[in-house]
Protein backbone atom coordinates (compact mmCIF):
# COMPACT_ATOMS: atom_id res chain seq x y z
CA UNK A 1 0.00 0.00 0.00
CA UNK A 2 0.92 3.65 -0.87
CA UNK A 3 3.09 5.13 2.30
CA UNK A 4 1.31 8.69 1.64
CA UNK A 5 -0.65 9.96 4.30
CA UNK A 6 -4.39 10.01 3.29
CA UNK A 7 -3.91 14.05 3.48
CA UNK A 8 -0.75 13.77 0.91
CA UNK A 9 -3.16 11.34 -1.53
CA UNK A 10 -6.11 13.24 -1.12
CA UNK A 11 -4.11 16.51 -1.81
CA UNK A 12 -2.53 15.60 -4.40
CA UNK A 13 -5.43 13.31 -6.12
CA UNK A 14 -7.23 17.32 -5.69
CA UNK A 15 -4.40 19.11 -7.72
CA UNK A 16 -4.82 16.06 -10.37
CA UNK A 17 -8.83 16.26 -11.04
CA UNK A 18 -8.59 20.49 -10.77
CA UNK A 19 -6.45 20.50 -13.09
CA UNK A 20 -8.46 18.28 -15.45
CA UNK A 21 -12.10 20.09 -14.57
CA UNK A 22 -10.43 23.46 -15.64
CA UNK A 23 -9.68 22.04 -19.23
CA UNK A 24 -13.23 20.14 -19.53
CA UNK A 25 -15.91 22.30 -21.20
CA UNK A 26 -19.53 22.92 -20.72
CA UNK A 27 -19.51 20.22 -18.42
CA UNK A 28 -19.36 22.74 -14.64
CA UNK A 29 -22.37 21.03 -13.24
CA UNK A 30 -20.42 17.67 -13.48
CA UNK A 31 -16.56 19.41 -12.52
CA UNK A 32 -17.96 21.56 -9.78
CA UNK A 33 -19.91 18.41 -7.77
CA UNK A 34 -16.53 16.47 -8.53
CA UNK A 35 -14.05 18.91 -7.24
CA UNK A 36 -16.66 19.66 -4.31
CA UNK A 37 -16.41 15.67 -3.22
CA UNK A 38 -12.53 15.55 -4.21
CA UNK A 39 -11.84 18.42 -2.17
CA UNK A 40 -14.32 17.49 1.17
CA UNK A 41 -11.93 14.13 0.68
CA UNK A 42 -9.02 15.67 2.13
CA UNK A 43 -10.67 18.63 4.21
CA UNK A 44 -12.37 16.13 6.42
CA UNK A 45 -9.70 13.46 6.83
CA UNK A 46 -7.33 16.31 7.87
CA UNK A 47 -9.85 17.94 10.16
CA UNK A 48 -10.61 14.08 12.22
CA UNK A 49 -6.95 14.90 13.26
CA UNK A 50 -8.18 17.00 15.26
CA UNK A 51 -11.44 15.30 16.49
CA UNK A 52 -12.63 15.94 19.95
CA UNK A 53 -13.00 12.32 20.51
CA UNK A 54 -12.65 9.18 18.85
CA UNK A 55 -16.05 8.75 18.12
CA UNK A 56 -15.68 12.42 16.40
CA UNK A 57 -12.69 11.11 14.71
CA UNK A 58 -14.68 7.75 13.24
CA UNK A 59 -17.63 10.34 11.80
CA UNK A 60 -15.41 12.96 10.11
CA UNK A 61 -13.26 9.72 8.53
CA UNK A 62 -16.98 8.11 7.44
CA UNK A 63 -17.63 11.48 5.91
CA UNK A 64 -14.39 11.63 3.92
CA UNK A 65 -15.14 7.53 2.96
CA UNK A 66 -18.63 8.98 1.59
CA UNK A 67 -16.80 11.96 -0.49
CA UNK A 68 -14.37 9.26 -1.85
CA UNK A 69 -17.37 7.26 -2.75
CA UNK A 70 -18.96 10.39 -4.11
CA UNK A 71 -15.51 11.83 -6.02
CA UNK A 72 -15.27 7.79 -8.11
CA UNK A 73 -19.40 8.66 -8.80
CA UNK A 74 -18.43 11.78 -10.47
CA UNK A 75 -15.47 10.45 -12.45
CA UNK A 76 -17.93 7.39 -13.67
CA UNK A 77 -20.17 10.13 -15.15
CA UNK A 78 -17.35 11.79 -16.83
CA UNK A 79 -16.32 8.86 -18.42
CA UNK A 80 -19.54 8.12 -19.55
CA UNK A 81 -20.32 11.35 -21.32
CA UNK A 82 -16.62 11.27 -22.83
CA UNK A 83 -15.32 14.22 -20.98
CA UNK A 84 -12.31 12.30 -19.83
CA UNK A 85 -10.51 9.17 -21.44
CA UNK A 86 -10.64 5.51 -20.34
CA UNK A 87 -7.07 6.05 -19.47
CA UNK A 88 -7.92 9.46 -17.10
CA UNK A 89 -10.52 7.81 -15.47
CA UNK A 90 -8.26 4.60 -14.71
CA UNK A 91 -5.92 6.50 -13.44
CA UNK A 92 -7.91 8.54 -10.75
CA UNK A 93 -10.37 6.30 -9.95
CA UNK A 94 -7.32 4.26 -8.80
CA UNK A 95 -6.24 6.83 -7.03
CA UNK A 96 -9.40 7.21 -5.10
CA UNK A 97 -9.72 3.40 -4.38
CA UNK A 98 -6.06 3.77 -2.64
CA UNK A 99 -7.65 6.65 -0.26
CA UNK A 100 -10.84 4.55 0.12
CA UNK A 101 -8.81 1.29 1.38
CA UNK A 102 -6.74 3.96 3.48
CA UNK A 103 -9.78 5.53 5.42
CA UNK A 104 -11.47 2.07 5.86
CA UNK A 105 -8.13 0.90 7.51
CA UNK A 106 -8.21 4.02 9.57
CA UNK A 107 -11.83 3.70 10.19
CA UNK A 108 -11.84 -0.11 10.79
CA UNK A 109 -8.66 0.55 13.40
CA UNK A 110 -10.11 3.66 15.51
CA UNK A 111 -13.24 1.26 15.71
CA UNK A 112 -11.46 -1.44 16.85
CA UNK A 113 -10.02 0.60 19.83
CA UNK A 114 -13.53 1.71 21.32
CA UNK A 115 -13.96 -2.33 21.95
Amino acid sequence: MDKKTIKELAIELTVEITEICDNIPNRKVYTNQLMRSCSSVGANSHEAKYAQSRADFVHKMEIALKECYETEYWLEVLLGVKAIDEETFITLNNKCGTIRRKLIASITTAKGQNK
